[in-house]
């Protein structure tokens, strides 16, 4: 469905649509909203553990109940926080790697990399891969079934690991599971850009204001790796999954990076929702439709991290 430059009507199931404001994180606000995202960040999550990184990031790993039923290895997930690149923390992801977890039999990490300005690029997604290492090393994860989640920002940053992963050489991931990620830093960045009435909790100056503050000194020419869309290529891209509504700002990116994925080869299932705004899962978690997109991103992942769908990859 086609977004067009008419606003459409929200989706029915997300009634509160109306109500929600244009964006979350402004220039005033981010250091309260980093604050506030900071609290309980130094305990471990209920059943799992935090585990340092060099640097000043930390992994919250979630165990699932099959890791004391069971031997052997399991499948990982990462999982990447959202907040616009400037916000957020891994604490806030807690609830839903604990679903993951139970859900899938997975090991699920969730890093809690470092913000800008502080920590530009690439210290965000270094952070990222030093968290993947972790649990491809780990010796109760089957390296051979790690796949890689993230929502709005931490989809970006996922986007971004898959391709340097793949650069490397070192490691094959069983896929990536994006929800509205955040690929194009040339998306809203003119000043003149004026945003769609049905933008919703992130517009076009808060996602320059992100960008800005995570490629610093490098935004006028960015490096490839940093900016997942101006990636000239696809090719040898793991299975993936997009999830992003037609009333968000990050639409037309998202779309147009699945249609890239799929020209170099690459499998990749596009869910488009009509109506639904950035973020909506978060705002309004009990309606129909941000449930039902929840349970295809669980199946999504499921698919990639079964051991005949690596089977059936390695053969083809």
């Amino acid at each position: 469905m086609a977004r067009g430059t008419d606003a459409p009507s929200f989706h029915p199931d997300l009634t509160r649509a109306r109500l929600m404001p244009r964006t979350s994180a402004t220039a005033r606000n981010r250091r309260l909203l980093r604050a506030v995202g900071r609290v309980g960040a130094s305990r471990a999550p209920r059943g799992g553990e935090l585990v340092p990184l060099e640097g000043g990031a930390r992994i919250r790993v979630h165990w699932p109940l099959a890791a004391r039923k069971t031997e052997g290895r399991l499948p990982g997930v990462l999982q990447i926080h959202g907040g616009g690149l400037i916000i957020g923390s891994a604490r806030g992801s807690d609830a839903l790697c604990r679903t993951l977890a139970d859900e899938l039999g997975a090991v699920v990490a969730s890093v809690d990399y470092r913000l800008p300005p502080e920590h530009p690029y690439p210290a965000p997604l270094d952070d990222c891969a030093a968290a993947l290492a972790w649990l491809a090393r780990h010796d109760r994860v089957d390296p051979a079934r790690i796949a890689l989640t993230g929502d709005s920002a931490g989809g970006g940053l996922a986007a971004a690991l898959t391709a340097r992963t793949i650069d490397a050489g070192e490691l094959s991931l069983a896929g990536q599971a994006l929800m509205y990620p955040m690929l194009d830093d040339r998306t809203a960045a003119d000043p003149s850009h004026t945003d769609p009435a049905h933008v919703r909790l992130w517009n076009g100056a808060s996602n320059r204001l992100g960008w800005g503050m995570y490629l610093g000194g490098l935004a006028a020419h960015p490096p490839a790796d940093a900016v997942p869309a101006r990636r000239p290529e696809f090719a040898g891209f793991p299975p993936t999954w997009i999830a992003v509504g037609t009333a968000d700002l990050f639409y037309d990116e998202d779309v147009a990076y699945a249609a890239r994925v799929r020209r170099d080869g690459g499998r990749c299932e596009l869910v488009t929702i009509p109506g639904a705004y950035h973020g909506f899962d978060v705002a309004e978690p009990r309606a129909a439709i941000s449930r039902n997109t929840a349970r295809r991103r669980i199946e999504a992942l499921r698919t990639m991290l079964s051991p005949t769908e690596h089977i059936e990859a390695d053969e083809t």
